[in-house]
């Protein structure tokens, strides 16, 4: 994407706004249980997960529900919410519903909300990614495209459209296969994706219970699932023809098996390779991943535009440590310097105001859109989407929060729940 069509792209996307703000939408469904019109999914948050898990095949649910090892990760990034309670202000005068956009790199959002990478969406629902990126774009929300989807980079773009904004997720072939790196990296700017996401933590698979006993690992088989990034990659096509003189649509088994060890090879890249994505592509750069404060150091000494304050939604590591809590330190370690993204246990519009007031400039949207796609497709997703952007705003109006800009969501916004049961004296209950 050239400098002035990049331009173009960011002003028309500015200009893309939701239809409705959250107290007319609210009403707008208040209106219709006037004539018993029951909305066809729920607007409760804690549902959707249950109700996608009874919905899809052990296989589908192992895969989106499923962490790593005994889940302790996953459970510790949704507890560390509870950890925190937004106390409300009284009496400010506010005329106006909170301003929820924000900018990043330049691109202006409509709200600081963006949907997480996530791969095979197509095991979900047939139109996968597809309805996915429509719903995104229709919704005015950035969409994320995982180097493990199930449809390729240009039709992604195509689904997303000229008012849509997307941003590429990379699984990082190993360095032999730099030349597939190049054409990934190509083929995304060619389609309109302006952000790098590299994604640090899944140079393997981790240790995932749910799918081993299943036996299912998406990227293996020869429905094409998972690697549709590499069938239609034109150097990764050249290359296993000529190694193995057929096409990939002839061996679609053998393809999918040399995918999957071209960008999970099971070793980690250096921080010396970094330069290496620097000098092969010119927008913003994330490292997405950093859960340590040696690491956001090293991130701003490197010279990239952002991390991404992440676990992997506990799907990789047993036994680490929360996103939410790690999030407030690395802020402070970065200072400013590069932009925060976050994400890992966000479920509602409460967990991405807590993380926003804890210094999240971007909240990152995972397995809840995952959950709508499965209810019930693009219109599924786009459910999702509007829920917690609307949400959110009232969460933050009600609240007497009047944008998510830093002077007025931060850390100020919160209070640790244990500190009001600690150190308070002479009271008793009549």
């Amino acid at each position: 994407m050239s400098h002035e069509h990049a331009t173009h792209h960011r002003a028309k996307f500015a200009d893309h706004k939701p239809q409705q703000d959250a107290y007319s939408y609210e009403m707008e469904t208040y209106k219709k249980g006037l004539t018993y019109k029951r909305p066809p999914i729920t607007f409760q948050a804690s549902k959707w997960e249950s109700l996608a898990c009874d919905r899809t095949s052990a296989e589908s649910k192992g895969y989106v529900y499923g962490s790593a090892g005994s889940r302790e990760t996953d459970d510790k990034n949704k507890a560390a919410f509870k950890k925190w309670s937004i106390v409300p202000n009284r009496l400010t005068g506010i005329k106006n519903f909170p301003d929820l956009t924000t900018e990043i790199f330049g691109e202006k959002l409509q709200a600081p909300i963006a949907m997480a990478p996530v791969g095979v969406l197509r095991i979900f629902n047939p139109e996968g990614e597809v309805a996915a990126a429509k719903a995104a774009a229709k919704e005015a929300v950035p969409y994320i495209l995982s180097t493990a989807s199930s449809t390729s980079i240009e039709d992604v773009a195509n689904a997303n459209g000229e008012d849509g904004q997307r941003w590429y997720q990379l699984y990082w072939p190993i360095r032999e296969h730099d030349d597939i790196t190049i054409s990934l990296l190509q083929r995304a700017k060619k389609s309109g994706f302006t952000t790098l996401f590299v994604t640090l933590d899944t140079y393997l698979l981790g240790w995932r219970p749910s799918d081993m006993d299943n036996g299912y690992n998406p990227f293996l088989r020869a429905d094409q699932i998972g690697v549709a990034l590499g069938f239609s990659d034109p150097v990764f096509r050249k290359q296993f023809k000529e190694q193995h003189g057929a096409e990939v649509e002839e061996k679609t088994g053998e393809a999918a098996a040399s995918w999957m060890r071209t960008i999970f090879n099971g070793f980690s890249h250096s921080w010396k390779d970094v330069k290496f994505l620097q000098e092969h592509w010119d927008g913003p750069i994330v490292l997405k991943g950093i859960q340590s404060i040696a690491d956001a150091k090293k991130a701003v000494e490197i010279g990239v535009q952002g991390i991404v304050v992440s676990n992997h939604g506990g799907r990789q590591q047993d036994g680490g440590n929360s996103s939410l809590g790690m999030l407030p330190h690395l802020v402070d370690t970065v200072d400013g310097r590069l932009q925060v993204f976050f994400d890992s246990g966000i479920r509602c519009s409460a967990d991405i105001a807590k993380a926003l007031a804890l210094g999240a400039d971007c909240v990152l949207v995972g397995r809840p859109y995952v959950y709508g796609l499965a209810l019930s497709g693009e219109n599924g997703v786009g459910h999702v989407l509007r829920s917690l952007v609307r949400d959110l705003e009232l969460t933050l109006h009600i609240a007497g929060i009047s944008s998510v800009n830093k002077i007025d969501l931060n850390r100020k916004a919160l209070v640790r729940e244990q500190d009001l049961f600690e150190g308070v004296k002479g009271i008793s209950i009549h």
